[in-house]
């Protein structure tokens, strides 16, 4: 800089540094490391908020996030990526009714246990059970869907959803499970009463044991290289031998066999 004089940079009003005492201050307050977040990424997310409430800094942000429950929890909502859809990426839940579910079945019997984690607002566990109602009788399905944003698992729960929403769920399904109500469709209790849902950190929590099938799609993108590896790692500790993980179409697993998986398909791995 000239004069040897170092400024900060500017974001509209606010100024871009204090960014690594930041971190370490979100951890205290809620146990979310970003260190193990693509930076670029979250703190484009992070200082768009943190000017949206006409904030200088970030220790006027932590303030206001330790000081008003509703910026807090529209911060832990704003960090969590909510893009999610009934039946995401058709062919991959075709491929997992013909093959996959009957494989499943057939090694671990009926009563499969099947997490699914990062679940966001409850479209993909919903989608889960619809899916393999298919296959065995509603009694016997039981889904565990974790999530870190209370908020999204409140919506997950309420299960009501746009047209846009439902758009891919088979037909005979929409008309089963599905009630409109205005502009909004409301699954049934006898869906929701299928899954468990419950608040999880995926870089921090004990993850379920015993799995048949895992899903994760979609959410570990946003992390890190090595944080990726570590989730991939506690997958397959949690799955049985034979158990299957199911990942999202922007997904691939490249150190797949060092992390003791076999690929079965583009999208699933299996535990060996």
């Amino acid at each position: 800089m000239a004069g040897g004089v170092s400024r900060p940079l500017f974001f509209g009003r606010f100024f871009m540094e204090g960014y690594e005492e930041f971190k370490k201050q979100i951890l205290l307050l809620t146990n979310i490391d970003l260190s193990l977040y693509k930076e670029k990424q979250m703190r484009r997310r992070i200082d768009s908020l943190v000017v949206k409430h006409r904030l200088d800094n970030y220790p006027a942000f932590v303030k206001l996030l330790r000081e008003d429950k509703a910026a807090f929890e529209e911060f832990i909502n704003f960090l969590t990526i909510n893009v999610s859809e009934f039946y995401r990426n058709p062919d991959q839940w075709k491929l997992l009714d013909e093959e996959y579910f009957p494989y499943l079945i057939g090694k671990f019997g009926k009563n499969l246990k099947v997490w699914s984690a990062a679940c966001s607002t409850g479209d993909e566990p919903y989608s889960l059970v619809m899916a393999l109602s298919k296959h065995v009788p509603l009694s016997n399905i039981r889904i565990i869907a974790s999530d870190i944003d209370k908020q999204v698992l409140a919506q997950a729960k309420a299960g009501l959803y746009s047209e846009k929403s439902i758009k891919s769920v088979p037909d005979e399904f929409k008309k089963k499970y599905f009630k409109q109500i205005g502009s909004s469709y409301q699954i049934s209790d006898e869906i929701k009463n299928r899954v468990d849902f419950r608040e999880g950190n995926l870089l921090r929590d004990e993850y379920p044991s015993g799995c048949d099938m895992i899903v994760c799609r979609n959410v570990v993108i946003y992390f890190t290289d090595e944080a990726k590896l570590e989730i991939y790692k506690k997958f397959n500790r949690s799955l049985k031998s034979g158990g299957l993980l199911f990942i999202g179409s922007t997904e691939q697993i490249m150190e797949y066999k060092d992390l003791g998986y076999k690929r079965r398909s583009s999208f699933f791995y299996e535990k060996v």
